[in-house]
Formats: C-alpha cells, structure tokens, sequence
C-alpha cells in the first residue's frame, strides 16, 4: 500500500462514520421535539423520560458527528491538498460557513437544551429543542 491508499482508506472510513451517525442525528432530532412537545403539553413523566433517554443518544450522535466532521475538513488539506487547491474557491467558502454558522447556532441550543433542564420552564428547554 502506498500513501495514496492508506489516504483514502482513512478518509473512506472517516466519511463512513460520519454518513451514519449525522442522518441518525438529523433523525433523532425531530423525534426527541416531538416527545418534548407532548411531554409539555401533558406533563406526563414518561414522556419527560423519553425525551431524556433519547436527547443522550442524540448528544452521543452529535458528538460524534462532529468529530467525524472536523477530521474530514482536515483530511482535505492533509491528504488531499492538489484538491483542495483546485476547488478550494467554491468549496471553501459554504464549507467555513458551515464550521462558523453551524457549529455556533448548533452549540448555542443545544447548550441551552444541556444545561438549561434544572433553571428553565418546559416552555424554554421546549423552544431550544427545535420548534
């Protein structure tokens, strides 16, 4: 094996790894605001238990997410650097909004959504949940 092998056996697992757990973090996202919203609206404890078990494995996604994420935008510049070179104009740009915008927007709320159990009413940890 040489370098551009090992390259791109690091990168295809990386991108393996985060194609599997951002969709089922995208999935989970609207299935943890829903049971929110119903627990909510009823204030019955098994929802309030459902919302809790499923926003850990949804943290768990996240996080990894995330780390996949940022060494695949490293990946860029180390393996592939005649690449990035080449297309680094158009694919720069949406890709450093994406670590600025998204990543402050997505830490922010779900910070909020983290810490804010105990200090805040249903309403406002219901409201950094997504809807």
């Amino acid at each position: 094996m040489d370098l551009v092998d090992i390259s791109r056996w690091q990168f295809g697992i990386t991108t393996v790894y985060h194609f599997i757990f951002v969709p089922l973090t995208i999935g989970l996202a609207p299935l943890i605001a829903a049971m929110q919203t119903v627990w909510v609206a009823t204030n019955n404890v098994a929802w309030y238990r459902l919302t809790k078990f499923f926003g850990k494995l949804f943290l768990i996604n996240f996080a990894i997410g995330v780390a996949t994420g940022l060494v695949q935008e490293f990946q860029f510049g180390m393996n592939w650097s005649e690449y990035s070179r080449f297309v680094g104009d158009v694919f720069g740009a949406p890709l450093a909004m994406e670590g600025l915008a998204a990543f402050f927007f997505e830490s922010v709320f779900i910070g909020l959504w983290i810490f804010g159990w105990a200090d805040c009413l249903g309403w406002c940890i219901w409201d950094a949940s997504g809807w």
